[in-house]
């Protein structure tokens, strides 16, 4: 007879992959905007731009296209990779909205 399948168990494999990804996409989006400079800017001015970017035109969209597609060339200097390999220290740590000065606001 065969054995039946733990749902449960399948459930929380993928639920754990699943926050693992996120994870994952979460550091390294961190790490983009580290080694763009992004982060010299506060955090209003990020999402300001952000924001604009959707209301873009095609052309203009194509253009940083292909300068995203530059800065991933081989060669190209940029931000140590694998800052976020230690799952440990991926974890989010969201310390809720920020002030241009870069303190947390009280809320």
């Amino acid at each position: 007879m065969p054995k039946p399948r733990d749902f449960d168990a399948e459930l929380r494999t993928l639920s754990d992959r699943s926050k693992a990804l996120k994870t994952k996409r979460q550091c390294q989006l961190g790490e983009l905007v580290g080694a763009t400079g992004a982060a010299a800017l506060s955090i209003e001015q990020l999402a300001g731009v952000l924001l604009d970017v959707g209301g873009a035109d095609a052309s203009r969209k194509e253009a940083w296209r292909e300068s995203g597609a530059d800065f991933f060339r081989p060669g190209r200097s940029r931000a140590r990779k694998g800052a976020c390999s230690d799952r440990r220290r991926a974890a989010p740590r969201h310390t809720g909205p920020q002030s241009p000065s870069g303190d947390a606001r009280l809320a």
